[in-house]
């Protein structure tokens, strides 16, 4: 298990306290920047901290404490301690996300099980939970991650040592390891429906085509697979048409990743203008109406 880390900061002319997180209780509670801010010193034992906190104060001629730092925190752990409800999906949090961070360091080292495991809640994974916590629909006051996700990203025990043995190299592994938490996250709502067009930017991030590949490869590309589509309707070949068709989808779908954007925004884009579209059939094409 991790050790806390816990500062003893110094704001000149205020005041002399400690903390775990210097951004979040200096910068963002109590609206300090971290120019204003000295660290007097840095400490894994909380005793020690606590009792050089009243000292410091004593010495620096500021108002003493009445209860040790550790005694807060330790009153402060129970009264915050957390259940996890953890479904084969799911981990949800009894909080909303903007203090789950808090929430999360009052529970160092809290383990609970998931269908994939034992989790426990330790500086690193605080740090993936903050990047990938989801609102529930239900209720502002609860929040989620997805146990798949967290599990995947985890069990690797060192990314670097896992992306110098990538086939496709550094760029093409982030990809793919961004792409596995996308996925099992289902944070896009497409996958809520239908994954075929992640599984293509799966296949194609991780084949290193969107760190080495470009938007005019792959227009190069969309040409000759509609010349093959071309020849399939000449020559009626049922399997070749579909063949084609499907070749063309994926190019599409990496085409569109490419130039910053999805297929399915590109299609829903479409969609919504052809939906309002009126016009009429002419020699086997729909001609629409004229403004």
């Amino acid at each position: 298990m991790d050790k806390i880390n816990y500062f003893l900061y110094h704001i000149p002319g205020k005041k002399i306290g400690v903390t775990r997180d210097l951004i979040s209780r200096v910068v963002d509670q109590q609206g300090y920047d971290l120019d204003e801010v000295e660290v007097l010193e840095q400490s894994t034992d909380i005793d020690y901290i606590s009792d050089r906190e009243l000292e410091l104060q004593q010495s620096y001629g500021y108002r003493v404490d009445r209860q040790k730092y550790k005694d807060l925190y330790i009153n402060k752990i129970k009264s915050n301690t957390m259940h996890i409800n953890a479904t084969e999906q799911t981990s949800t949090f009894p909080c909303p996300e903007s203090k789950l961070k808090g929430r999360l360091m009052d529970n160092m080292g809290k383990t609970w099980e998931t269908t994939h495991g034992t989790f426990e809640i330790n500086m690193d994974t605080i740090k993936w939970i903050m990047n990938n916590v989801t609102t529930s629909q239900y209720t502002m006051e609860r929040c989620y991650i997805y146990n798949k996700a967290f599990a995947k990203y985890f069990q690797v025990k060192t990314h670097a040592e896992q992306a110098e043995r990538f086939p496709f190299g550094k760029d093409a592994y982030q990809v793919y390891l961004d792409g596995l938490t996308t996925r099992s996250n289902g944070t896009l709502n497409y996958m809520q429906t239908d994954n075929r067009f992640q599984l293509i930017r799966d296949w194609a991030g991780e084949r290193g085509l969107y760190t080495k590949g470009d938007k005019k490869t792959q227009f190069c590309k969309l040409m000759e697979e509609a010349g093959e589509l071309g020849r399939a309707i000449l020559k009626e070949d049922q399997p070749e048409i579909v063949d084609a068709i499907g070749d063309m989808v994926v190019v599409l779908t990496n085409m569109a990743h490419l130039s910053g954007t999805t297929i399915e925004e590109c299609i829903d884009t479409a969609y919504k203008v052809i939906s309002k579209r009126t016009g009429k059939m002419v020699n086997g094409t729909f001609v629409k109406d004229e403004k």
